[in-house]
């Protein structure tokens, strides 16, 4: 059986969430921090097809960096947001539990049941 991996940051609320339910439910699993980790532009390809949603799902709007780089202002192919994440890792949104050929960000923290 696949074992799940949690992309995260630790000081994220919903992470901690996550991480509270698994657990909870006895659930082993990996802890990737993306931050100090940046994923590589294959990983992040792989992760977005594996869920199923769109890349802007992926992306957080509300951080400085998303302001400062004027993102809201530009209209950006989903592989020029893909090379952004991987430049600016403290974009993407988070959690995101991966298992398998299967993956969900789990926004809000309950969605991670579906992986389960």
């Amino acid at each position: 059986m696949a074992k799940l991996t949690l992309y995260e940051k630790p000081t994220c609320t919903t992470c901690r969430q996550v991480s509270t339910i698994l657990k909870e439910a006895g659930i082993a699993y990996d802890s990737v921090r993306y931050i100090v980790e940046p994923l590589s532009r294959a990983k992040l390809k792989e992760l977005i097809r594996k869920t199923g949603q769109p890349v802007k799902d992926f992306i957080r709007t509300k951080e400085e960096s998303y302001k400062a780089l004027g993102l809201a202002e530009k209209t950006l192919s989903d592989e020029q947001w893909i090379d952004l994440l991987t430049v600016h890792p403290e974009l993407l949104q988070r959690p995101i539990a991966e298992k398998g050929d299967r993956a969900v960000l789990a926004r809000p923290a309950e969605r991670i049941r579906e992986i389960l």
